[in-house]
């Protein structure tokens, strides 16, 4: 037995996890463990403090429910989601439409819609149309894709955060034709606030930042043989395009809603197509996940 120092228990909690069987566990567990150690020291951490950290994550844990995902919001507020989807884009096999967050809003299952259809439900707002082409690297366009929308209704708020019982509203999927075609209506999404009444808001705004997300639909893509897309359209025009909260927007997503002689319908138009990637085997691309899902899992 050593009498340990601020130096020597880190060495010791690392030797005692040496055995751990499983290699990646043990790899990610000896890292996790060295730069806690290093972060406690570089900022002398107090009990005091310490404490507060774990009050502070244990209310992260209570705020998760079926239809909030508390510590998801956290990881992207503290710009990890963003991290972590930056450095999953390296292992694409080829470049493709950039890549954005998930976001704590996505939900399994969203009601399959035929082409052109609205995805909102009684809502009000400005009405557009969102249009464009799904193609692969070479240009050729991606048939029966599967297109899953959502976003944020004309209040700033989505259906997972609606008062009252559950509803779908502001999401859908759709299928690409035979010449990797898509549209359908919506009505143009505002910027909005982060969720503020958590521990998440709280510490935003602790750190006196103002917790908005630019204007934004969400948009995910799969097809057989190639790499799902998960990624997001922006509004240029927001006036929060260059400060979001989580970090997600990226210059080659920004749109415009106007006038377009190619616009399926005659309303003011969105036109993006997307790239896919061919597909590979580096695991899932989605930095975010169902909320109802994840409270299962923990189950």
């Amino acid at each position: 037995m050593q009498d340990l120092d601020e130096r020597s228990v880190t060495q010791a909690a690392l030797a005692q996890m040496a055995g751990t069987p499983d290699p990646r566990l043990r790899e990610i567990m000896a890292a996790a463990v060295r730069h806690l150690h290093d972060f406690a020291r570089e900022v002398n951490l107090t009990p005091g403090e310490w404490l507060q950290a774990i009050a502070f994550l244990t209310e992260v844990g209570q705020a998760c429910t079926p239809a909030r995902q508390e510590f998801i919001l956290l990881s992207d507020v503290l710009g990890l989601s963003a991290l972590v989807n930056l450095m999953h884009n390296r292992t694409a096999p080829e470049a493709a439409t950039q890549t954005s967050l998930l976001g704590p809003f996505f939900r399994e299952d969203a009601p399959v819609l035929a082409a052109g259809a609205a995805i909102f439900n009684g809502s009000n707002g400005k009405e557009i149309v969102v249009h464009g082409q799904v193609r692969d690297v070479a240009g050729n366009p991606v048939p029966h894709a599967t297109l899953d929308v959502w976003q944020a209704n004309p209040h700033g708020e989505y259906d997972l955060q609606y008062a009252g019982p559950p509803q779908v509203d502001m999401r859908a999927r759709f299928t690409t034709d035979a010449d990797g075609r898509y549209h359908f209506r919506t009505m143009q999404p505002p910027g909005y606030p982060v969720p503020m009444d958590g521990p998440a808001g709280r510490l935003v705004r602790l750190q006196g930042r103002h917790g908005m997300r630019p204007a934004h639909i969400h948009v995910m893509i799969a097809a057989e043989g190639f790499r799902e897309l998960v990624t997001a359209l922006y509004f240029a025009d927001d006036p929060h395009i260059e400060s979001d909260t989580v970090f997600g927007v990226s210059r080659a997503l920004l749109v415009r809603a106007g006038p377009d002689p190619a616009a399926p319908c005659d309303l003011p138009a969105v036109r993006y197509d997307f790239t896919l990637s061919r597909a590979s085997s580096a695991g899932s691309t989605r930095v975010g996940a169902d909320p109802a899902r994840i409270v299962k899992v923990a189950e």
